[in-house]
């Protein structure tokens, strides 16, 4: 790749093989992500996706280029710029979580996921937009306003790694890291053509991050192509005595998730059709997207899948409503972390929603505010504890009942919708129909993959679920669905600069 090559789709295997061909230089790429930021985040389609551009990338980069000179690579992201959510807190560099309370804070540690993948020699390019504490399925923030959808610049980007989801796709980092509570690593996956992995609870550390729902959250990976995806998950993954959490590691399964990806084809894979989580056929909205993802399934039924057809999961609506923390846990959660902060601008989910640091079309965090300090006293708390893991031991059998690898649906049941919509409230929460928390509510993983697009070019995802540790499965599968489905494209909003 020589310094006049576009940059564009561009992945890691590429990257490196420039690199150590003298083609391309680390300091080179990150102006030139830049540059592409300027013109399009901040200028252009204006897609407003990066929140703050890391003042020290360019240097760093120029330190690791003169690494390869002397000694080589440092690791396996050498030289590799991340596009990193809001929500993950990085020492120097400002980090607002969302909100305009926090537009100037700069935390004085990193979290664990950003000294793993600096250990592995990336470089943090720019911290993304996100709606504030993560509070929604959405695109919007107090601090920085509206992320566009790259493919469809009056329609939201998903949520709540919206930037990332938005800037990965047009091309403006390398890779980016997410954070997926019910559904914020997928969501954004589907709405911007992108892989996004949402892994077992546990296996990822969480230190460092401002938690939505800490049963529930958790950090992974969103690339254009699942070979990024898994080095980028293979640099994170891992035990960390910070998070009590991560012991989950020790029943992984693996040591590298990339040896997962050595897969001709699905021969023998078995993958259940949940077909009471597609969308209405007469809801223009959800017909789109339904007809995407038949033939996302008739790719992978080439591929070699069986594709049992439908499968159903006992009494499931109930068990998502019952199972839901969204309303409960956040409000301990968010306090304790602002709690443990240095020198923080707000100590309390009460005092932010007392002063208005928060955007206005969040409905989420008007009920977060309205919660119990202490979700632990109200009985209904414990019976949705309680509900989580009926839900997983159900999903569990399930599968094993059918003899599945995984469950696959779409990720959303309808199209990305019209942001100016989901602001005036003529949108809610309950007209945008996810299914990703199927695999939240109940820590399994779940991994988006990229279905196609409609008629009126939107991105549509469609989903695999997998039993708790299936990750190395899930990602053989996404692995030998990508080389036959191809369903990948950069959005005509960023194309290549002159350069």
């Amino acid at each position: 790749m020589c310094a006049n090559t576009s940059i564009v789709e561009a992945t890691i295997p590429t990257l490196h093989a420039a690199m150590r061909a003298g083609e391309l230089t680390s300091e080179s790429l990150v102006e030139r992500y830049i540059r592409r930021i300027e013109a399009y985040d901040r200028d252009g389609p204006e897609i407003n996706s990066v929140v703050t551009v890391n003042p020290n990338a360019t240097a760093r980069a120029a330190r690791l280029d003169e690494r390869l000179a002397e000694t080589g690579f440092v690791g396996p992201l050498h030289g590799v710029p991340v596009l990193v959510k809001d929500q993950v807190s990085t020492a120097g560099i400002v980090t607002t979580y969302g909100s305009e309370a926090f537009a100037e804070y700069v935390p004085d540690e990193d979290a664990t996921i950003v000294e793993r993948f600096r250990e592995a020699g990336a470089i943090v390019l720019a911290k993304t937009n996100m709606p504030d504490w993560a509070a929604g399925f959405v695109g919007h923030s107090s601090v920085a306003g509206q992320t566009k959808n790259p493919y469809a610049l009056d329609r939201d980007s998903g949520g709540s790694s919206a930037g990332t989801g938005a800037g990965v796709a047009a091309n403006l980092g390398a890779v980016g890291i997410g954070e997926d509570t019910g559904g914020s690593i997928r969501v954004p996956a589907s709405c911007c053509n992108l892989y996004g992995l949402r892994p077992t609870t546990g296996l990822v550390s969480r230190a460092g991050l401002s938690p939505l729902v800490e049963r529930m959250d958790t950090a992974g990976p969103m690339a254009r192509t699942v070979g990024d995806l898994v080095q980028m998950f293979d640099a994170i993954v891992g035990f960390d005595p910070r998070d009590e959490r991560t012991g989950a590691n020790r029943v992984r399964g693996t040591e590298r998730y990339l040896d997962a990806l050595d897969v001709d084809g699905l021969d023998g894979v078995r993958l259940g059709v949940l077909r009471e989580r597609f969308g209405g056929a007469d809801d223009p909205n959800a017909a789109p997207v339904t007809a995407v993802v038949e033939r996302a399934l008739g790719r992978l039924d080439d591929a070699g899948a069986e594709l049992v057809d439908p499968v159903g999961i006992p009494a499931l609506e109930r068990r998502l409503d019952d199972s839901s923390l969204h309303a409960l846990q956040p409000k301990r959660d968010i306090d304790a972390f602002l709690d443990g902060l240095t020198d923080p601008p707000a100590r309390s989910v009460a005092e932010l929603h007392d002063c208005g640091a928060y955007h206005e079309a969040l409905e989420l965090f008007e009920t977060i505010a309205a919660a119990p300090d202490d979700p632990t006293t109200d009985p209904d708390y414990w019976r949705s504890v309680a509900a989580q893991e009926s839900l997983r031991e159900t999903l569990v059998y399930v599968l094993t009942r059918h003899d599945l690898d995984a469950l696959v649906f779409p990720d959303v049941q309808v199209i990305p919708q019209r942001y100016a919509a989901l602001q005036a409230g003529d949108v809610t929460r309950t007209d945008y129909p996810v299914n990703t928390v199927i695999a939240s509510q109940s820590s399994c993983p779940g991994l988006s993959m990229p279905a196609g697009f409609t008629d009126d070019g939107l991105p549509v995802g469609v989903e695999l679920l997998g039993a708790p540790h299936s990750e190395a499965t899930l990602l053989g599968i996404a692995r030998a669905y990508e080389r036959r489905a191809e369903t990948r494209r950069p959005p005509t909003s960023a194309p290549p600069l002159d350069e």
